[in-house]
């Protein structure tokens, strides 16, 4: 997944963004006070921030100028001013507005980040094992594998993130939406079916206690 920081100084809104968001196999973590997102930004590195204006000690403008001496992690901020843009950064969003909107936002200015890096954001590469996020379809040593959507999503969800576990709930929370009938049991069933699936590689390990994670590195 996608780690996306939110620095935020509004306590409601975090909590049904993340719930949201990883929907879209983003993962976002909160900060209420712009120094613990700076030290966040620094030590865990996301791929994208989402910056409020009103803030607490610092207001949005200047933790964006903080950011941009030494970092060129995209940022969109909450504001209907487009100054944010002249202070670098890459697009700006009013509140109050709708999380689909956020999340359309946030996928185009990652896909430019992707562009200007010369990485192809749409395909992940692994061992035997390819990706193609835009066409939603994966081969196995060559040979493109039947998946349903929902099985598609699963390895999607676990791939993007390798080496994370991911409980059973989370798997849950990740899917909701595709099949509203999809309950906790049923989530080793679908595992079981998608390993099956991607035979003779064995990418999706289940982790005692934890759920499943999946093993492997990006070519």
């Amino acid at each position: 997944m996608s780690k996306i920081l939110l620095i935020d100084d509004d306590p409601g809104l975090a909590g049904p963004l993340c719930e949201y968001f990883a929907r879209f196999n983003l993962d976002l973590h909160a900060e209420q006070h712009p120094h613990a997102g700076l030290r966040y930004l620094r030590e865990q590195r996301p791929v994208l921030v989402i910056l409020d204006v009103m803030l607490p000690d610092m207001d949005g403008f200047e933790v964006c100028r903080e950011i941009r001496r030494d970092s060129e992690v995209p940022i969109i901020m909450l504001t209907d001013r487009v100054v944010g843009l002249e202070l670098g950064a890459d697009d700006y969003l009013p509140k109050p507005f709708e999380p689909r909107e956020l999340v359309a936002r946030i996928q185009r200015v990652l896909k430019r980040a992707d562009a200007r890096a010369g990485t192809d954001p749409g395909i992940w590469s692994f061992p035997d094992l390819r990706i193609d996020r835009e066409r939603q379809s994966i081969e196995v040593r060559g040979e493109t594998v039947a998946l349903s959507h929902m099985e598609y999503r699963l390895v999607e969800l676990l791939a993007g993130r390798p080496g994370h576990p991911f409980s059973r709930n989370d798997i849950l929370n990740a899917l909701r939406g595709i099949d509203a009938e999809l309950y906790t049991r049923a989530v080793d069933v679908l595992v079981s079916r998608v390993r099956q699936k991607l035979k003779p590689t064995d990418y999706i390990k289940t982790v005692r206690g934890a759920g499943y994670s999946f093993v492997g590195r990006r070519e």
